[in-house]
């Protein structure tokens, strides 16, 4: 049997649900969902991952800590680590952030 790939169109906002997504998918969605968002300018958005084990939580974190476009993350308080917040870098009409901010909580030791 051979495995054949969907296309989704998705309408990029703030806030993106990965439950519609197959696990496999995740990561690829969030690497080019961030690059999207920043090409249309947004400052930060939100990646709705669920809290169950923390599979989808580290998968998603992988790839925002690796991702050149994200320059902060953060877990939602809110959300209970149900889901991770990204500041992504100045582009498109989105508003400023200095490119000294930390990647992640980890790196930044005033936290």
């Amino acid at each position: 049997m051979t495995e054949t790939s969907t296309t989704h169109r998705v309408a990029i906002g703030d806030t993106l649900d990965l439950h519609t997504f197959a696990p496999r998918d995740v990561p690829s969605v969030v690497e080019e969902y961030v690059t999207e968002a920043h090409r249309l300018g947004l400052p930060e958005v939100r990646f709705i991952h669920g809290r169950g084990i923390g599979v989808q939580r580290r998968a998603v974190r992988t790839v925002l800590e690796r991702h050149p476009l994200v320059v902060e993350l953060w877990d939602a308080p809110e959300s209970r680590l149900g889901a991770t917040v990204a500041r992504l870098a100045a582009g498109g009409t989105g508003a400023a952030v200095p490119e000294s901010a930390p990647r992640s909580e980890a790196d930044d030791p005033n936290r």
